[in-house]
C-alpha cells in the first residue's frame, strides 16, 4: 500500500480510502466486517462515512456498524485513519441538519457514540452551508479540536471559492483549517480541473475523491448490463449518465479490452495519479472488488493510452486550470 501526508497535514493516509455507503445497506453487516478486515490487512488505513449513511434503513446505521467493528478490538480503531461528515438532516427538526455551531457539536456527540470511540480523525462538512457564517463553524470546530474530540477538519462538494473564503476566515484566527476537500471527479466528470483543484493545490488542501468510477460507470457497464451482473451501475449516477455517455462508454470498454486492462482499474489508476489527489474514496460490495482497486494502484497507464483517454473524455475547455481553460 502507498500512503501519502493529508494535505499540508504531517497525517499519513492510504491512496485508496474505504467508502462505508455500502455497509448495512447493499452489504450485510458481516460482509462489512470482512471488508474492512480485509482493508485494513492490506493497508488501508483511510476509511471515510458520514452521520447519515445508511438512511435507507435509518440514519446512523453505517457508524453503528463501523462501531461494533471497533469493538471487536485488535487494535482496530488506533490502526485506522477515520473520517466522517456532518450536514444532512438526521430528523424533520429544523435544527438537526446544516453546519450550526449546534447541529456540529450535538452531532459530533451523536457520531461518537455510534463509532464507540472518543476522537473523530476527520470531521468534514458534507456541503456547504450557506446560512451558516464562517466565524461561527470555526468557532465550533475549534472547540471540537480543542477538546480532543477532533482532529482535523474536512470539507466535501465544495466550490473553489468555498475553500478560499473558509481558508481565509480560519487564518485569520490563526486556526489550521481544512485540511481536505473530498469531491466528485473521474473520466466523465473533469470540472474539479479548472478550479476546485488549482484551489486546494495552492492552500495545500489534500483532494479526495468520491465516485471515480462515476456510480459504476467506468467499471465496464456495458459488458455487466449485458451479462445480467450489473448492480450499481443498473440505477442512479451511472444509468443517467449512460443515455449520454453511450457511445462513448462502448469505446471506452472497446479500448480496455484492446490493451487488455479491467475498465475499472483503468478509471481508478487515472483518477489516484491527477495532480492533488490524495486518495480516491472506493466503495466495494466484494473483496474482489477491493483487490482490484490494490491493483490498480500499480498500474501504469501509457502514454498512448492517456492521449486516447483525453479524446473520449475531454477536459473542460482547453483543459488545466481556469482561466487558461478558455482564455488565452
Amino acid at each position: 500500500m502507498y500512503y501519502t501526508p493529508l494535505g499540508r497535514t504531517a497525517l499519513q493516509v492510504s491512496r485508496l480510502c474505504l467508502g462505508t455507503l455500502n455497509f448495512g445497506v447493499r452489504t450485510t453487516k458481516d460482509d462489512s466486517f470482512a471488508l474492512m478486515d480485509e482493508a485494513l490487512a492490506r493497508g488501508i488505513n483511510f476509511f471515510d462515512t458520514a452521520n447519515q449513511y445508511g438512511w435507507q434503513v435509518y440514519r446512523g446505521l453505517t457508524e453503528e456498524i463501523i462501531g461494533e467493528w471497533f469493538a471487536t478490538g485488535g487494535e482496530r480503531r488506533d490502526k485506522v485513519v477515520l473520517a466522517t461528515k456532518v450536514f444532512n438532516p438526521m430528523s424533520d427538526w429544523p435544527n438537526d441538519q446544516g453546519v450550526s455551531a449546534r447541529k456540529m457539536v450535538a452531532s459530533s456527540e451523536e457520531t461518537l457514540r455510534r463509532l464507540r470511540t472518543d476522537w473523530i480523525d476527520l470531521y468534514q462538512m458534507h456541503h456547504v452551508d450557506r446560512a451558516a457564517p464562517w466565524e461561527e463553524i470555526w468557532q465550533a470546530m475549534e472547540m471540537l479540536v480543542q477538546q480532543g474530540k477532533v482532529r482535523y477538519v474536512g470539507s466535501s462538494n465544495f466550490a473553489g471559492w468555498h475553500l478560499v473564503a473558509a481558508q481565509e476566515a480560519a487564518n485569520r484566527r490563526n486556526f489550521l483549517g481544512i485540511t481536505s476537500e473530498q469531491c466528485i471527479y473521474n473520466l466523465i466528470s473533469r470540472h474539479t480541473e479548472v478550479e476546485l483543484v488549482p484551489a486546494a493545490v495552492e492552500y495545500g488542501i489534500g483532494v479526495l475523491v468520491w465516485s471515480p468510477l462515476h456510480g459504476g460507470l467506468l467499471g465496464g457497464a456495458l459488458r455487466k448490463l449485458e451479462e445480467g451482473t450489473a448492480v450499481k451501475t443498473a440505477q442512479g449516477r451511472a444509468m443517467v449518465a449512460l443515455d449520454t455517455h453511450r457511445d462513448t462508454i462502448a469505446e471506452y470498454e472497446k479500448l480496455c479490452a484492446h490493451n487488455g486492462l479491467d475498465p475499472a482499474e483503468v478509471a481508478l489508476s487515472w483518477t489516484v495519479s491527477r495532480p492533488g489527489v490524495n486518495a480516491i474514496v472506493i466503495g466495494p460490495r466484494t473483496q474482489d472488488h477491493l483487490e482490484g482497486a490494490i491493483r490498480a494502484l500499480d498500474l501504469q497507464l501509457s502514454e498512448d493510452l492517456l492521449k486516447e483517454l483525453d479524446r473520449l473524455f475531454p477536459p473542460v475547455g482547453k483543459g488545466g486550470p481556469a482561466p487558461e481553460a478558455w482564455a488565452w
